[in-house]
C-alpha cells in the first residue's frame, strides 16, 4: 500500500524516535512510504536544499497517489494539519496519532471528517497495533 507519513519537522523534532519506529514498522510490512525520509534524523539538512514550492509540489503529488495519510501529531506543525486536511479533502482515510499526556489540536480532536481516525498511544508497541488495526480496516 502506498502510504504517505506526516510529522513534524520545523515545528519541532522531539518525537524523532517514534517517527522512525513508525516508518520502520510501515516498511517492514512491505508499505511504500515516499515520505519515509521524514524519519531521518539529517531530515532538517536534506530539506533545506529543496526550494519551499518544489516541497509543496513534491508532497501534494505523494498525497494525491497515496492511498492513506498516517500522522504523528504529538508536535505541533502548520505543515501536518495541511497535508491532513488535503488528504480529507481528497477524501483519502486518515490516522493520526499521539502520545498520551501531550495537548493535541481541538481542530484535530474535534473533526468528525468521514475518514479520520485519532488515538492516543502510550508505547511503540501500541502505536504499531494501533496503525496495524486502521490499515486493516482500510480492507
Amino acid at each position: 500500500m502506498n502510504l504517505y507519513f506526516a510529522c513534524s519537522l520545523t515545528g519541532g523534532r522531539q518525537d524523532e524516535g517514534i517517527y522512525g519506529v513508525i516508518v520502520r514498522h510501515l516498511e517492514g510490512a512491505g508499505h511504500e512510504i515516499p515520505t519515509a525520509h521524514l524519519a531521518d534524523p539529517g531530515v532538517m539538512e536534506l530539506e533545506k536544499v529543496t526550494a519551499a514550492d518544489e516541497i509543496y509540489e513534491r508532497d501534494i503529488r505523494w498525497i494525491e497517489g497515496c492511498e492513506a495519510l498516517i500522522a504523528e501529531v504529538s508536535t505541533p506543525s502548520h505543515g501536518v494539519g495541511y497535508e491532513i486536511a488535503c488528504a480529507l479533502r481528497l477524501s483519502k482515510p486518515v490516522l493520526c496519532c499521539y502520545r498520551a499526556g501531550v495537548p493535541v489540536s481541538k481542530m484535530i480532536l474535534g473533526n468528525d471528517s468521514p475518514g479520520l481516525i485519532v488515538r492516543r498511544y502510550q508505547s511503540e508497541d501500541e502505536v504499531r497495533k494501533l496503525i496495524d488495526k486502521f490499515l486493516a480496516s482500510l480492507g
